[in-house]
């Protein structure tokens, strides 16, 4: 989901938060007026255990070389190219120091977005995982074992009692096989987003489920705010600050609405119509965009309209989660039951015969 995280050449290599935790550090040196060489140089022996020790220590090395943190950044394409772009802006600009700490909100933004979505998706998938299990060793090691013993003690079951017994066992393998099914949906859909099929599957997942619709929008919504936000308060022009917002965002149909906006504004539209025209954000979120346009401070309410688009997105998939765990549970304990009773009832109805 992470986008952002990945390298030029789209290995995953850094986490959003390890990118969060790096831009906040070198916020930090810039802050403190210490020469950058001294601040890289010290980042790097702090890394010196990690797994990406040798990326750390290969960026001192080119900022001591050549003065540039975007220069020693661009040299290695481990680093998120996001990142390098904006570092080289802000040198150009003089805003180092203030876009580091942008970026370093970016990123924990989108760590804690990617770690409620991986809290939703893990728990219920883990059920569904308990579901599966259980009933396969309910069909295959428990209804055989009761079948022996009703053949050992010699007696025979009812019509009934044998239609009963077959329901139970039919609705146990008919609720296996969809549960299954939707996990091995699932688990494809979480391989083809990684692949270069991205946009497609996200998609078809839209599609299939609308609330992931819903929720993937905000998610851009939320990304678009933040990024334009940390730029424009950077000093950057909103022309530049379009295009850069459009060129990051993995979500094809919101990078297509920046670009409409930026095309809204080379035709005549100012900054909060072209937006609104975009239907980007919500009806009230463009209110609150043209009242900071009229003031001069739109960087200040998209970076809001950010927290409030994340906070959404938590507050949904909570909602989504508190809907989806006790549905899992009530089907459980409803085909365990259903299995059970299928054995026990006829059971009971022979040994009360005997």
């Amino acid at each position: 989901m992470n986008d952002q995280a990945k390298s030029k050449t789209g290995s995953k290599v850094f986490s959003a938060a390890e990118l969060s935790a790096f831009c906040g550090q070198v916020a930090l040196v810039l802050e403190a007026g210490l020469p950058l060489y001294d601040g890289m140089e010290t980042l790097a022996g702090t890394e010196a255990d990690s797994a990406n020790a040798d990326i750390y220590k290969k960026a001192s090395q080119g900022v001591t070389e050549t003065g540039s943190l975007y220069e020693a950044l661009k040299s290695d394409s481990r680093w998120p190219g996001y990142l390098v772009e904006m570092v080289g802006i802000g040198e150009r600009s003089g805003q180092l120091e203030k876009v580091m700490r942008g970026l370093e909100s970016y990123y924990a933004r989108e760590d804690r977005i990617r770690s409620s979505i991986v809290s939703a998706v893990t728990y219920p998938l883990v059920l569904g995982i308990m579901l599966v299990v259980i009933v396969l060793i309910l069909l295959w090691k428990v209804l055989p074992v009761f079948r022996r013993v009703l053949d050992s003690m010699g007696v025979g079951m009812s019509e009934s009692g044998t239609a009963l017994m077959n329901i139970g066992s039919a609705v146990g393998w008919i609720v296996l096989a969809l549960v299954g099914v939707a996990l091995l949906c699932v688990v494809a859909a979480a391989v083809g987003m990684r692949t270069g099929k991205r946009d497609k599957v996200l998609s078809l997942v839209q599609k299939v489920i609308p609330a992931i619709s819903k929720l993937n929008r905000k998610l851009s919504a939320s990304r678009v705010g933040g990024v334009l936000s940390m730029m424009l308060s950077s000093g950057f022009p909103t022309e530049e600050a379009l295009d850069m917002t459009a060129s990051v965002l993995s979500d094809k149909e919101a990078a297509d609405k920046v670009r409409a906006v930026r095309s809204g504004i080379d035709g005549g539209d100012t900054f909060a119509d072209a937006i609104t025209k975009t239907r980007l954000f919500d009806d009230l979120q463009n209110r609150m965009i043209k009242m900071g346009s009229a003031t001069g401070r739109e960087d200040q309410v998209l970076g809001r309209l950010a927290e409030l688009y994340e906070e959404q997105v938590e507050d949904d998939i909570s909602r989504l989660v508190s809907i989806i765990e006790p549905t899992l549970v009530a089907l459980l304990s409803i085909v365990i039951g259903a299995v059970l009773l299928s054995v026990m009832l006829p059971m009971a109805g022979i040994l009360t015969s005997l």
